[in-house]
């Protein structure tokens, strides 16, 4: 078996049987044009156009990427979590590519020896993921299953057995991942998640240079220790930390400085010196694999030229429009006209979670002119210049009025939760504290 590294959570698991491609994240531009790769990737989807399968974890953009399915075979058939919801098997099947919705701690045969069991994060317990969202309505529809959006897959050949843990939150994933230590007892080696794929600390608004670079190296520094879990967990041969890789693109590129998203090569000095020697960590240069049977990589890892990463950043990347912005500024009645029928889906989901809080949210509209919305059932309004210092606390969001009207459409324009990942909303709030469902509820905030 070899394993070969692509890109960000893109890797193509080869047998003499068949192949898996995972993830397929090879073009430029998720979340709405922010997320790009460095190195600038060589690789073209229609090379890969002879595997046999193709497992995608979840739907976030930068695992299900449309732009990269667009230009595949859709005769090869995709691998997904049978989910309690049809949203991502949709999406795909929109594609036109056949999808095969495979149901949870089901080890499946693809072809030969070659087999894949696919699991949610939460291990198909609503109850483990309400207890780490802290969802009141669980208890009430217990016959819910998978409410979580991540997947973990191990795939073997009798021989040998990779998990790949994509983007599987610990310590949600821990269920999960002891089912699959039991069963499959030897893991030769384990993909897991070392970074932070999210908005914080780069869109802090009211946060200073050494308060962002503070605050990135202390979140590094918690992702690289839950990513021992992983390890100390599965006791693999060799690991692999991928996923969540990315640089940002076009008028958010002066950000990169600030992401949770740490040079391999660090992240690498850092698993060294922090994981015991029996667990081998290996990072791969795009197009290069570990192969599992000789224990052995095809070349050994080389760091990218710092310098020569700037350089592409700023020459090429930074140039680059978003999606949104090749729209035309909406005119202010458009966006009223949503506010009603966005708040009443806000306000449903704020009580089917039954979650209250004292933080107003403020969203910009246009000028200085901002939506405002409780967490009480009091409605919304429209304010100018709100004065922050009256508020008990209150979460702002700066967002281009562009991409605000997609949001207000709906998620098959614009999700606030990609908005958010992808860097696009500025973001300042006090108590400088993560409220998570306020986010959950946010992201029913559209017509």
């Amino acid at each position: 078996m070899e394993v070969t590294y692509l890109s960000s959570a893109a890797i193509l698991v080869e047998t003499d049987d068949a192949k898996l491609l995972c993830d397929p994240w090879l073009e430029d531009g998720a979340f709405y044009g922010s997320w790009c790769h460095y190195p600038p990737l060589s690789a073209e989807p229609e090379a890969f156009n002879d595997v046999d399968y193709i497992y995608i974890s979840h739907i976030h953009p930068d695992h299900f990427d449309p732009a990269t399915l667009e230009r595949m075979d859709t005769d090869i058939p995709v691998l997904i979590h049978d989910y309690r919801w049809d949203y991502l098997q949709n999406e795909i099947e929109e594609l036109g590519f056949e999808v095969h919705a495979l149901k949870h701690d089901t080890r499946t045969q693809l072809a030969g020896d070659l087999h894949i069991n696919i699991l949610a994060a939460d291990s198909c317990d609503p109850e483990i993921c309400g207890n780490y969202f802290g969802c009141g309505w669980v208890e009430e529809n217990p016959e819910l299953g998978s409410t979580q959006v991540d997947t973990l897959a191990a795939i073997d050949d009798g021989e040998h057995t990779v998990v790949n843990m994509n983007d599987c939150p610990y310590p949600m994933v821990e269920t999960s991942m002891r089912r699959v230590k039991e069963r499959y007892g030897d893991i030769d080696l384990l993909c897991h998640q070392y970074s932070a794929a999210q908005f914080y600390p780069q869109c802090m608004l009211d946060y200073s240079h050494e308060e962002k670079i503070q605050a990135r190296d202390s979140v590094i520094q918690e992702k690289h220790e839950l990513a021992t879990e992983f390890v100390d967990l599965m006791e693999p041969d060799f690991y692999l930390p991928f996923a969540g890789e990315y640089v940002l693109a076009g008028g958010l590129s002066h950000l990169n400085e600030y992401t949770a998203n740490p040079p391999r090569i660090s992240a690498y000095e850092w698993f060294d010196a922090n994981v015991p020697d029996e667990h081998e960590c290996i990072f791969l240069n795009s197009g290069e694999h570990l192969d599992l049977a000789e224990g052995e990589v095809s070349k050994p890892y080389e760091p990218v030229d710092k310098d020569e990463k700037e350089r592409y950043i700023e020459e090429e990347l930074s140039n680059r429009k978003f999606d949104y912005e090749t729209e035309p500024f909406p005119d202010p009645e458009e966006l009223y006209e949503r506010l009603p029928a966005a708040y009443e889906r806000f306000e449903n989901n704020r009580q089917k979670i039954d979650y209250e809080t004292d933080t107003t949210v403020l969203v910009s509209l246009v000028d200085d002119e901002y939506v405002e919305l409780t967490f009480d059932g009091e409605g919304y309004e429209r304010v100018e210049s709100p004065d922050l210092d009256a508020y008990d606390g209150y979460v702002r969001f700066e967002v281009d009025p562009r991409l605000l009207n997609w949001l207000l459409q709906g998620p098959e324009k614009a999700h606030w939760s990609d908005a958010k990942i992808g860097s696009h909303l500025g973001i300042s709030k006090q108590p400088d504290i993560y409220e998570r469902q306020l986010y959950n509820c946010l992201g029913s905030f559209h017509a």
